[in-house]
């Protein structure tokens, strides 16, 4: 695998954990929501990735990126609280909350977050190797 080839995997993995960490900042701000309907209510979203091989002809290497397939909506139940005197309570006086588990998603965002401080030392690791063999050559 040529080392120019690394950035662009580990560039890949930058990106695809900033799509996880905007998403789950995302699923927590809006955590608290509350809504009237369960059409109206916020669920939870998670990335898929998915790993893709350079499948150009003309090289000959085993090189991986990851891309975001999508973004899907969680299918977990939504949380109906009795609450009648709720402004934003229905006719029968439940009102709908997000399906997000706080403590989930900050565990998500700190393994995005590693995983995103991960690729910047393979990328950096990259640069130094580089910078090393040009070196040599003087």
């Amino acid at each position: 695998m040529s080392l120019f080839n690394i950035f662009n995997v580990s560039g890949s993995g930058m990106s695809a954990q900033s799509v996880r960490l905007n998403t789950t900042a995302s699923n927590i701000a809006n955590a608290n929501t509350v809504s009237s309907s369960v059409g109206e209510t916020y669920k939870a979203r998670h990335p898929i990735f998915e790993a893709e091989m350079a499948k150009a002809s003309h090289q000959q290497n085993n090189a991986h990126s990851v891309s975001v397939k999508g973004i899907v909506e969680s299918d977990k139940p939504l949380l109906k609280e009795f609450s009648p005197n709720h402004p934003m309570a229905d006719n029968d006086g439940f009102i709908y909350k997000p399906n997000v588990n706080v403590m989930e998603e900050m565990a998500d965002m700190i393994s995005a977050s590693r995983s995103y401080q991960m690729n910047v030392q393979v990328a950096d690791a990259a640069k130094s190797m580089l910078q090393q063999t040009l070196r040599m050559g003087k």
